[in-house]
């Protein structure tokens, strides 16, 4: 009998029985709810993400990984996991929870007020507002120091103004997490954030359409225009860049497990395939060079899923640095997106059209490479750390 990929590498091994109860129901959830419904979604580039964030927030995976506020509280390593799950039906789907939980809701529980927690977290853990992350520009992407959107001071208010570019659920958020410079201090110093309520005058979220890629998720822009907020809008607890950049730490640690799953969604699909499809005869399976890839691509996703396992333990136990998860994100999304393009020449013809995922899971790993940072941006962290030298200029 042929073994699955999970059965080959012992994965359930590694696993604690909280965390592969978070598996199963996760798993169960992408199977009965979301695969039969996402190819039409992504064909019709839509998401009711109204719906599904309730059904979301009913499982509890939104801020999964944060205490208290109605989230659940549990380990990093399992929120992983649950990403991993997620992002196996499509990257939007994980996108969206990790937008959720790993941006807007991290942001305000580790950096907002008492009073902005509990008004905000309790309603978002339970899927009821849904919140979005204002951090990359038109302009300014890799280089956030650089933003323009600016918060002046008007007696005790603020004064928001400038634009917000690719922000995941702006369109249909309740609250917005909007990072400014103001003029509290000099340089990126003086970036602060803010919790903006989206129906605050002046604010506005237009959808960005004809994408080709997570087309399951909804994304927008945020245009600020003399937005004004009361001084207690002021997200207290940062200041300077390494507020929204530890924010981005927290998503990309989703997308270290998120990718596998794609990866492993693509694999298991050709494996299928296949043992069913004839060529001269005989499964397509039994030949060597579909085997060869076949093997190749189980070791890459192996290799894969032991590096983000290794790096949910070492976030457990409070470790885990900013240029290891740039490690896990630069490798595990790129082989997921060369796995993805290998199964598709195992499916042939039939990899291009949504009756199959690859097609699907291609083009969104192609989002998925370049955004929480490029695989450029995190090739230099890791040479810096490797060598000591800043060569990002």
């Amino acid at each position: 009998m042929p073994q699955t990929i999970g059965e080959l590498f012992a994965f359930d091994t590694l696993l604690r029985d909280d965390e592969k109860a978070i598996v199963d129901t996760v798993r169960d959830f992408g199977n009965k709810r979301l695969r039969p419904n996402i190819a039409d979604w992504f064909d019709a580039g839509s998401l009711p993400v109204r719906e599904l964030a309730v059904e979301l927030g009913a499982l509890g995976l939104f801020g999964m990984q944060l205490e208290g506020y109605g989230c659940a509280g549990a380990s990093a390593t399992a929120y992983g996991l649950a990403c991993q799950e997620m992002e196996a039906v499509d990257s939007g789907l994980r996108s969206f929870v990790s937008v959720q939980g790993s941006l807007a809701m991290f942001a305000i529980w580790k950096f907002g007020s008492d009073e902005q927690k509990d008004s905000w977290l309790p309603e978002m853990s339970a899927g009821r507002a849904i919140g979005c992350f204002g951090l990359t520009e038109p302009d300014f992407g890799s280089n956030p120091a650089g933003m323009r959107t600016n918060a002046k001071r008007d007696g005790s208010d603020w004064i928001l103004n400038g634009a917000k570019m690719w922000i995941t659920n702006s369109p249909v958020a309740d609250v917005a997490v909007v990072w400014a410079r103001t003029d509290l201090a000099e340089g990126s110093r003086g970036i602060r954030g803010f919790v903006v309520p989206t129906d605050t005058p002046g604010f506005s979220a237009p959808e960005i359409k004809r994408k080709l890629s997570l087309r399951a998720s909804v994304t927008g822009e945020i245009v600020l225009e003399d937005v004004r907020l009361p001084s207690s809008a002021m997200l207290p607890g940062v200041e300077g860049l390494r507020g929204p950049l530890s924010c981005l730490n927290e998503a990309r640690f989703g997308i270290v497990f998120g990718a596998v799953g794609a990866g492993r969604d693509c694999l298991e699909t050709a494996i299928e395939y296949a043992g069913s499809r004839e060529v001269f005869d005989k499964p397509l399976s039994g030949y060597q060079m579909t085997q060869r890839k076949i093997a190749d691509m189980a070791v890459a996703l192996g290799n894969s899923h032991l590096l983000a396992m290794h790096l949910g333990r070492l976030k457990d136990e409070g470790g885990v640095k900013p240029e290891q998860i740039s490690l896990g994100k630069l490798n595990n999304v790129r082989e997921a997106l060369a796995i993805a393009r290998e199964c598709r020449t195992i499916l042939g013809a039939n990899g291009i059209t949504l009756e199959y995922p690859v097609i699907r899971h291609a083009n969104n790993l192609e989002s998925v490479l370049t955004y929480e940072g490029t695989s450029e941006m995190h090739q230099l962290m890791i040479g810096k750390a490797l060598t000591g030298v800043d060569a990002f200029r």
